[in-house]
C-alpha cells in the first residue's frame, strides 16, 4: 500500500487495541535486550507498543515507503526507539542470525514469493530464535469473518468496506493448513507448529 490507501489503512487499524494485547503477550515471552523484527510492519503499531514495554532492539520492515514514513513519525510521537526500514520480505536487508524473535501479522498472504520469505525469516533468526506468523485461513467462514470485523471498532461504513475486502480479496489469497505445511517444509525450520486461532492461523517456528 502506498499514498492515500496506506494512510486510510493506518487511520482505521490504529483504533484497534489488538496491537496492545499482542505486544503484551509477546513481551511476556521475551528476555530483556532481545532483538525483534516485524516483517511487513505497516504503520508500526505493534513495534511501537512493544517498545513501550521493555528494553528491546526493535526493527520494522515494510515494502511500502508510505508505511515506513508513517511508522517512523508515530514512533517519534510516542517517544520510543524503533528502526523502520523499507525492504522486501523475500530479500531482507539483514545479516544472517540477527534476530531473537520475528513476527509477521496479517501480511503473509500478500507476499509474491511466500516460500522465499519463509526462507529469509529462517535465515535472519538466530539459532534457537522464534518466529510467529498470524494470518487469515482460507477456510474461515463469512459468519466468522463478520463477527471478527464487528469486534474491530470500525464505523458502519468501514465495517461494510472491510467485510467486502475480506470476501472478495483477502480470503482468496489466504492459505490452507496444508499449503502452509508444504511451504514450511521448504523453509528450513527444524520445529513448526500450526494452530487455528479465530479466523486465522498462528504459526510458530523455531530455528
Amino acid at each position: 500500500m502506498e499514498g492515500m490507501v496506506a494512510k486510510w489503512y493506518a487511520a482505521n487499524t490504529g483504533k484497534s487495541d489488538d496491537f496492545v494485547q499482542l505486544a503484551r503477550r509477546i513481551a511476556g515471552q521475551l528476555p530483556p535486550g532481545s532483538a525483534v523484527l516485524e516483517v511487513a510492519s505497516g504503520p508500526g503499531y505493534f513495534c511501537i507498543e512493544l517498545a513501550k514495554l521493555g528494553d528491546y532492539s526493535i526493527t520494522g520492515l515494510d515494502i511500502s515507503h508510505t508505511f515506513v514514513e508513517i511508522a517512523g513519525r508515530k514512533a517519534a510521537e510516542a517517544g520510543v526507539k524503533v528502526e523502520f526500514r523499507q525492504g522486501n520480505a523475500s530479500s531482507m536487508p539483514f545479516p544472517d542470525n540477527t534476530f531473537d524473535f520475528l513476527l509477521c501479522r496479517a501480511a503473509f498472504k500478500n507476499f509474491g514469493q511466500p516460500v522465499r520469505a519463509l526462507q529469509e525469516m529462517c535465515r535472519v533468526l538466530k539459532p534457537g530464535g522464534r518466529g510467529l506468523i498470524i494470518d487469515l485461513r482460507r477456510d474461515a467462514s463469512m459468519d466468522e469473518i463478520n463477527q471478527a470485523v464487528d469486534q474491530m471498532g470500525l464505523t458502519a461504513a468501514n465495517r461494510i468496506f472491510t467485510r467486502l475486502t475480506f470476501r472478495f480479496f483477502l480470503i482468496k489469497t489466504a492459505y490452507t493448513k496444508q499449503q502452509f505445511e508444504q511451504m514450511l517444509g521448504q523453509a528450513g525450520f527444524p520445529s513448526v507448529e500450526i494452530r487455528k486461532s479465530g479466523i486465522g492461523f498462528e504459526i510458530s517456528m523455531t530455528k
